[in-house]
């Protein structure tokens, strides 16, 4: 499995021939393989682009998002706590939103778990520190740290840490809000307590796994 950061909340997944994109928006995708599932955790232009997903589509692609997603664009409506399976991947829709700030209301955006490779990959979204993440299971969580319309550093740190997986990576940091300062918070809050590999990467690095 391979994991590549475009920036921001965008994400590629490669697990032997087959492709995912989750969120893909900001980054440079000149040349990148045509999707076989594209997720999409809400339609805030930072994580949803018209244009991204279908330069990155053929008659083969599946789209998965939530309702005003797919009010732009044909696709799969997938709801919080809902599950599908395509071409033998689970991916399960899972809460995403703000506890008192009104960027993301509660039941209206996507974070995803994708089962692959007999692993699960948690997506979070745009989150804050939730309830409801005292359910997630997950070997890989993929988690924002950047503040201001999601966690902070100190609250991903805690989340990461009420999931234990075995790799945690920040996001949402270096473009909109947050900085590589943010990541570094967050890596270091969960080595000094736990043996999470936290894995600070860059746009365009790719994680060998």
């Amino acid at each position: 499995m391979k994991i590549k950061w475009f920036g921001q909340s965008s994400f590629k997944i490669k697990s032997g021939d087959k492709v995912i994109y989750i969120d893909p928006s900001i980054g440079n995708y000149e040349g990148e393989e045509k999707a076989d599932i594209i997720l999409v955790t809400h339609a805030h232009s930072d994580h949803f682009s018209k244009g991204t997903i279908t330069q990155l589509s053929n008659d083969h692609t599946k789209l998965i998002g939530n309702a005003e997603v797919i009010s732009f664009m044909d696709g799969i409506i997938l709801e919080n706590n809902k599950d599908t399976e395509i071409n033998g991947i689970k991916i399960t829709a899972v809460p995403s939103y703000n506890l008192t700030r009104l960027n993301h209301p509660p039941g209206d955006n996507n974070g995803y778990i994708i089962e692959l490779e007999g692993k699960k990959i948690y997506h979070a979204g745009d989150t804050d520190l939730i309830p409801e993440i005292n359910l997630v299971e997950a070997d890989i969580v993929l988690m924002p740290v950047g503040g201001t319309y999601t966690m902070d550093a100190d609250d991903a740190a805690a989340a990461t840490k009420l999931i234990m997986p075995d790799i945690a990576i920040p996001m949402h940091w270096g473009e909109v809000v947050g900085n590589e300062e943010d990541a570094t918070t967050f890596r270091d809050e969960i080595i000094s307590e736990t043996k999470i590999h936290v894995e600070i990467m860059h746009p365009d690095d790719v994680l060998d796994l």
